[in-house]
């Protein structure tokens, strides 16, 4: 129960954090904090004490490759952040991270098997 509270609190400061620096005069920096590997570090954890080391290189391997959804979804709301209201750009750059994970997750559950 302990570990479950910590991360809550990892996740309660990460918002923080970004709350912080979204009304700082440095607020492009809140698009930096979560890229911070806080869940990364807790998953690689989790995966290296179940898994083993070689499933951890699977692992970080997986995301290095989970970039590219990410790049499509930053590309995306920068493309249409002037163009339509918040909401929108959001929701279209988040449902284009979904299609791009998804191809990502079949692409590798079909070649790295």
């Amino acid at each position: 129960m302990l570990s479950l509270f910590l991360k809550c609190m990892l996740g309660a400061a990460a918002v923080l954090v970004i709350s912080i620096f979204s009304k700082s005069k440095a607020f492009y920096i809140a698009g930096l904090v979560p890229l911070f590997p806080t869940f990364a570090l807790i998953a690689h954890v989790i995966v290296s004490q179940q898994q083993g080391a070689e499933a951890l290189r699977k692992t970080a391997l997986f995301g290095l490759w989970s970039l590219i959804p990410y790049a499509i979804y930053l590309l995306m709301v920068y493309l249409l952040a002037t163009k339509m209201s918040m909401w929108s750009c959001l929701g279209i750059a988040t449902v284009c991270w979904i299609v791009a994970a998804a191809g990502l997750i079949y692409g590798w559950q079909t070649f790295q098997q």
